[in-house]
C-alpha cells in the first residue's frame, strides 16, 4: 500500500509534536531526579513543563511511560558510547584484552561524565526491580543495559572463556563499575582517600593481568 506524501503542514505539525514531547521529557527528567519516581505526579511534570495535565496525556499515558522513555534514551546513548569505544580498537595487538578494557572504561566514563543519567540509572542499579514500571518496560530497559556489556562478553569469548565464565566475569565487571560510581556519586569515596578514576584504572589493570594467567592459576585464586 502506497502511503500518501506528507504535506508541509503535516511535517510542521510532526516537528512541533516532537519538540513538545522533548520539552516534556526534559522537564520530567529534572522532576524525577529531584523527587524520585514514586513521588512524582503527572500534574507536577505538567507544571514544570508549563502545560496542563491533559496536554501531557496527549503524549504519554503515565509517568512510568515518561520515565521509561527517559531511561531508554539514556541507555541508547550509553550503548553508542560503548560500541564506538570497542569499534575504535580495530585490529590492534592484544585486541581482545584491549576491547575488554576500553568498553568497560567507556561504560564507567559515560556515567561519570553524565551524573544526571546516573541519577536516572539508579532505577536499573537498585536490584533491577520493577518499582512502578511495567514488566514490558523492565525487560526492554534491562535488555538495553545488558547490550552495553556485549563488547565485554565478546572480548572474553575471544580469550577462550566458556559462557558460564563470561557471565561471571561480566557480572563482576558490572558490579565493580557500579560500586565505584555509587561511591563517587555519594562522596563516600573520599573516606578512602582515593579517586574513582584511580580505582577504575587499578581494577582494569589487575583484571587484564589476571585474565592473562593460565586457567589453572586462576583456579587457585578463587575464594573458598
Amino acid at each position: 500500500m502506497i502511503q500518501a506524501l506528507k504535506t508541509p503542514r503535516d511535517l510542521r505539525q510532526q516537528a512541533l509534536a516532537g519538540a513538545r514531547r522533548e520539552h516534556i521529557l526534559n522537564a520530567a527528567r529534572s522532576v524525577f531526579i529531584e523527587l524520585g519516581l514514586e513521588a512524582v505526579s503527572m500534574r507536577e511534570i505538567a507544571k514544570r513543563a508549563g502545560y496542563t495535565a491533559g496536554a501531557i496525556y496527549s503524549y504519554f499515558s503515565s509517568k512510568e511511560e515518561i520515565y521509561g522513555a527517559l531511561l531508554m534514551e539514556s541507555l541508547e546513548r550509553l550503548n553508542l558510547c560503548v560500541s564506538k569505544a570497542a569499534h575504535d580498537i580495530g585490529g590492534k595487538t592484544d585486541s581482545a584484552l584491549e576491547e575488554l578494557r576500553t568498553s568497560a572504561l567507556a561504560f564507567y566514563q559515560f556515567y561519570r561524565d553524565n551524573p544526571r543519567d546516573l541519577d536516572l540509572g539508579f532505577y536499573l542499579f537498585q536490584g533491577l526491580q520493577a518499582r512502578g514500571l511495567t514488566s514490558e518496560w523492565d525487560q526492554k530497559l534491562n535488555a538495553r543495559l545488558r547490550a552495553a556489556m556485549q563488547p565485554q562478553e565478546r572480548a572474553l569469548s575471544k580469550l577462550g572463556f566458556t559462557q558460564e565464565e563470561v557471565d561471571t566475569e561480566v557480572t563482576a565487571i558490572f558490579a565493580h563499575i557500579v560500586g565505584i560510581l555509587l561511591l563517587n556519586h555519594t562522596g563516600r569515596i573520599r573516606m578512602f582517600g582515593k579517586g574513582s578514576d584511580e580505582l577504575m584504572a587499578h581494577y582494569l589493570l589487575n583484571l587484564a593481568e589476571r585474565l592473562r594467567l593460565p586457567k589453572i592459576t586462576q583456579e587457585k585464586i578463587k575464594l573458598p
